[in-house]
């Protein structure tokens, strides 16, 4: 029985089904499954190790910048989040609560709530409050500023329609807060880590980002503004992949977060958030993947290349196993990338796609011929195409075909994205373009929320930012007709 034809069909064409798709591709390449715990996940190793290196990548990109790691607690007094109003309203229907502190076994051997909490504590959705009444304590003077601190942690978020990455109950994510002696220095971090998100998704994840500022009705709860990078998915949805918000003042009054100034005057401090969760895996898969199964651009896959030592008859198979090893070596010595040699007893037909589903980025085959030839062949799996190397050009030849894998899955997401972004001077142009293939939709806005709320109501559609490259031109609200010079960006969104 031909296992790998069998195989290839268990993926849903994205032109058929495209979520049933995104589900095809995570349980084809064993990235998370669902757990007993309605809207959580259960990450497997596979999707792990992405978001380990995703990990390893930011953290070092923040240290290089003065942030330093520290860990808060999941429980947050129910209190503080009702010192800042605006924050406990944007969260409130999401918050999960505990009320009770031990159960006990009643007659029929169930378990039964006992103690009652004093204070009743909401399990993490953010962290900005626990963060901010330590803050106070720990900032005092001019000299204690500024306060750089990232965290890396799981939050909760009750989900009434959970997807695997894109929204789950629980997930990972890094949340960072700073607090500075001016709003120019806060304004300046905010933009600042921004760029950074922006650097990490194109350099390492291959994915186009727009960079801009969120709506009022769209930033979030408690933020002066919210700056973030959306990008565009392969069904022409919008995903935010990470956001910098400046907080003002607004968290450091109610929690008392103070200095003493250099002229020994008390002033409040200014402080940011900004944060990136393990979504950005959904974002990787639906920018990259194809009909096949995931796609993982070089830079940021858990391993870069996998060997198959291919024989048929038992006495080449030490030869060929010891020559997959000499090119490992030699790709892990002068590269540093990871080499995975796959000695197991299958076809090879079968271990070729089993890779392949799991999207690693380039695939060596070498078999007792190719001994004889004193060659290798490589095929990429963002186009499936061979290319026979000469085992005296091996290293370099390795490394040309990772880097133009990189930068070839970031052109082919550009290109998309281009291709579906469209500029627009009429409400009626913006309803037919969301209605039929979706994709970015430009257009001018008078800053009026009814206007945006209009938007929604009938299309579904929000403005996903206001982007920061602006033409500086006076045109009509494509809603109201009032004259304008902002151009945002509508999409349907994920």
């Amino acid at each position: 029985m031909n296992k790998t034809k069998e195989n290839i069909n268990s993926i849903t064409p994205r032109s058929k089904d495209y979520s049933k798709w995104y589900l095809d591709v995570i349980d084809a390449a064993e990235l998370a499954e669902n757990s007993p715990v309605r809207g959580c996940m259960v990450i497997k190793p596979n999707g792990y190790a992405i978001w380990e290196n995703i990990q390893k990548v930011l953290d070092n990109m923040f240290k290089l910048r003065g942030v330093k790691n520290a860990y808060f607690p999941l429980f947050i007094p129910k209190s503080f989040f009702e010192k800042e109003a605006e924050h406990v309203e944007g969260f409130a229907k999401e918050c999960a609560i505990v009320t009770h502190h031990r159960l006990n076994l009643n007659k029929e051997r169930k378990l039964v709530p006992a103690g009652l909490m004093e204070e009743p504590l909401v399990v993490r959705p953010t962290s900005e409050t626990i963060i901010y009444s330590m803050y106070a304590k720990w900032i005092h003077s001019f000299r204690d500023l500024p306060m750089l601190i990232n965290q890396w942690a799981n939050v909760v978020r009750w989900e009434l329609r959970p997807r695997p990455f894109l929204r789950t109950t629980e997930f990972l994510w890094q949340e960072g807060h700073t607090a500075h002696s001016t709003k120019e220095e806060a304004d300046e971090t905010t933009l600042q880590m921004l760029e950074v998100y922006r650097d990490f998704a194109e350099d390492y994840l291959a994915i186009p980002v727009i960079k801009g500022i969120k709506s009022e009705s769209e930033k979030f709860a408690g933020a002066a503004y919210t700056a973030c990078i959306e990008a565009m998915m392969q069904d022409g949805k919008a995903l935010q992949v990470a956001t910098s918000h400046m907080l003002g003042q607004n968290f450091a009054k109610p929690f008392k977060v103070k200095f003493t100034d250099e002229n020994g005057n008390e002033q409040y401090v200014w402080q940011t958030s900004w944060g990136m969760s393990t979504r950005i895996i959904g974002a990787l898969i639906m920018t990259h993947s194809d009909d096949k199964g995931l796609i993982i651009p070089p830079k940021i896959a858990p391993m870069s290349v996998v060997i198959i030592p291919i024989w048929s008859k038992d006495h080449d198979k030490k030869d060929v196993i010891s020559k997959a090893n000499n090119i490992a070596t030699k790709i892990i010595a002068e590269i540093g990338q990871v080499v995975h040699i796959d000695e197991r007893d299958e076809r090879p037909g079968s271990k070729f796609y089993d890779w392949e589903k799991k999207g690693i980025p380039l695939r060596i085959e070498i078999g007792p011929r190719d001994i004889i030839n004193n060659t290798i062949v490589a095929v990429r799996r963002d186009t499936g195409s061979k290319i026979e190397v000469s085992l005296t050009n091996l290293v370099p030849k390795i490394k040309e075909l990772l880097n133009s894998i990189q930068s070839d899955l970031y052109k082919r997401a550009f290109q998309y994205r281009e291709k579906m972004t469209q500029e627009v001077d009429s409400y009626k142009a913006i309803k037919n373009i969301l209605a039929d293939k979706g994709g970015f939709v430009i257009a001018y806005w008078c800053g009026d929320q009814k206007c945006e709320s209009k938007v929604k109501k009938e299309t579904t559609a929000t403005i996903r930012c206001i982007p920061f490259e602006q033409k500086q031109e006076k045109r009509k609200c494509i809603i109201c007709g009032k004259e304008t010079s902002t151009r945002v960006i509508f999409a349907k969104a994920y």
